[in-house]
């Protein structure tokens, strides 16, 4: 079974480094490493120039943002099953995808999702929020509830039936891809209780009040098109959901 694992880039070059080097760090190596740049400065193209010689396929050409990118990454791919890890982001061990072949051959199932630690920028195991999953129930969808995204992994061959990220939802693109595959669809999933990636403080919706208002709006019309029950009111609970995940010493 071949993962295929896209890194979308943008004049990232603090921290693509260990990005990368946490994808050739894993011990499965039945790994196919695509990275997608936005035609970043000489700075980023230098670090993954040091290791093209390791990555399965690389390009830097402008986009219409990360979600445009992960759309260019995943049509290249060639893998069983794909994953997402964020140029700031770094797996929270060496066995993560090894964890994750496993599950998929002992379940049998469309998609996984597993757990997530949000970090300090400058201190990756000083954690300031927890994302930690439970066995999949639909009807959680209902409660403004969705996977991690970064931690969520499919089969490739659901993209040709059910196609890739809708970019016109902006920031809910992750969650409006989640929520067809996992609600409107009812793809089969299973949830991998382990920690899959440490991620840096920040994110597309999470960065100021307004750009959270922003979210909100865009995660209304994603639950709207794939019918979500009362999606005003769930896209309201969607962000109170998550406060308990701040995390506390």
């Amino acid at each position: 079974m071949k993962i295929t694992i896209i890194t979308v880039t943008y004049n990232c070059e603090k921290y693509l480094e260990q990005c990368i080097q946490s994808v050739l760090n894993q011990s499965y190596k039945n790994v196919e490493y695509i990275i997608v740049d936005g035609r970043s400065n000489e700075h980023t193209i230098n670090i993954i120039k040091k290791y093209e010689n390791r990555i399965s396929k690389w390009i830097s050409e402008p986009d219409n943002g990360m979600f445009d990118a992960l759309n260019k990454g995943m049509k290249m791919a060639t893998g069983d099953i794909i994953g997402v890890l964020h140029s700031d982001d770094v797996f929270a061990s060496d066995d993560v995808l090894e964890t994750i072949a496993n599950t998929f051959q002992t379940n049998n199932v469309d998609t996984l999702y597993g757990d997530l630690n949000y970090v300090y920028e400058e201190d990756i195991f000083k954690i300031y929020r927890k994302w930690e999953g439970k066995p999949f129930d639909r009807n959680l969808f209902k409660t403004g509830w969705m996977p991690a995204h970064p931690a969520f992994y499919f089969k490739r061959a659901l993209l040709e039936k059910y196609g890739d990220y809708k970019i016109e939802f902006y920031s809910a693109s992750d969650y409006e891809f989640m929520a067809r595959f996992l609600f409107k669809h009812n793809l089969s999933t299973v949830y991998l209780p382990k920690l899959i990636i440490r991620m840096r403080k920040g994110g597309l919706s999470n960065n100021n009040f307004l750009k959270r208002i922003e979210a909100n709006r865009n995660d209304y019309k994603a639950m709207k098109a794939n019918g979500i029950p009362f999606p005003l009111f769930v896209s309201i609970l969607k962000p109170l959901s998550k406060l308990h995940q701040y995390y506390k010493k």
